[in-house]
């Protein structure tokens, strides 16, 4: 039994670009190979716990495996793969392939010193998403950030912080935008944002400017929306804090909520929670201004700091 390297490469493609046969990106080749090892098992008609047995594991572990939500070890896969009968030279390679791209650091591996645990799983989940929506109160997202704003957001959150780890940790930001915005899967990015965030000077009327000119080019992406906010909406709405919801294609990873704090994070995806955080953020999209109206208000905002600017300049 055997998976022909034609369906290797269409699954393979479902989760990078049309061009290359197989994924570059570590995450993206643990999710292909986790839907073929899903496949090969299905085609057995071989259940969760008798895969599990062939491996010395549990049914969540090969359930995890085959969703993309684990690193996968060598030696189980090739155990599976045997046990599945795959005999066929081309499958196997395909395998080898992409376990060894499995194995490759992520590109954000460069920044590991300046990038907990916490946050290097929300990079990851990020690459794989299709959807992300996220609310914020006090600053611009991360994902849509300014490399001058992102500068003045870090060095406030991490005051006496040497000036190599700041720019660490702007260039770890720029390099999340990059990945989003590199057409290599279908995203979407729903930025919800507080009124507030506007009226924020976040590193001073020039780099608010900057930053509201970038928002006003990021409405008119395919991938993006923005929506503002009113003051008057959103304190009957939610909770004074930021919130992020991942949503992943069908056979992916499950959908989950990420809550930032100072020093930490908190990942929720019981079923009950993410539908609560899910209802939160569908009401604030409609409370949400349009997207010509928001638009109007970024466009305000960054008229009254270009007046700020020069009147400091002046």
């Amino acid at each position: 039994m055997s998976v022909s390297p034609e369906a290797a490469g269409a699954a393979a493609r479902g989760c990078a670009s049309d061009v290359d046969p197989l994924p570059d990106r570590p995450a993206a080749a643990v999710k292909v190979l986790g839907s073929m090892l899903r496949d090969l098992r299905l085609e057995r008609d071989m259940g969760l716990k008798a895969a599990a047995a062939i491996i010395r594991g549990s049914a969540s572990k090969i359930s995890r495996l085959e969703r993309g939500e684990s690193p996968p070890k060598h030696h189980d896969v090739l155990d599976l793969v045997r046990a599945y009968g795959v005999r066929d030279p081309a499958t196997l390679a395909t395998v080898e392939d992409l376990l060894r791209k499995a194995d490759q650091k992520p590109w954000w591996h460069r920044y590991a010193d300046v990038t907990p645990g916490w946050v290097r799983r929300l990079i990851s989940l990020e690459e794989s998403a299709t959807r992300i929506s996220t609310w914020e109160v006090h600053v611009v997202p991360g994902l849509l950030q300014t490399p001058e704003y992102a500068r003045a957001v870090i060095t406030n959150g991490f005051p006496g912080a040497d000036p190599r780890e700041i720019e660490q940790r702007v260039l770890l930001r720029r390099g999340r935008q990059e990945v989003l915005g590199n057409g290599q899967r279908t995203q979407l990015l729903i930025a919800l944002l507080d009124e507030s965030v506007l009226q924020r000077p976040v590193g001073g009327p020039e780099v608010m400017a900057g930053q509201m000119r970038f928002l006003l080019q990021a409405i008119e992406r395919r991938w993006v929306q923005v929506r503002i906010v009113r003051f008057s909406r959103s304190a009957t709405l939610t909770p004074p804090s930021s919130m992020t919801l991942l949503r992943f294609e069908h056979g992916g990873p499950q959908d989950l909520v990420y809550l930032e704090h100072v020093e930490s994070a908190t990942y929720l995806s019981r079923t009950k929670d993410v539908e609560r955080y899910r209802a939160l953020l569908e009401s604030l999209y409609l409370a949400a201004e349009s997207r010509a109206r928001s638009k109007a208000m970024i466009l305000e905002a960054h008229d009254r700091y270009r007046a700020e600017q020069r009147a400091a300049s002046g």
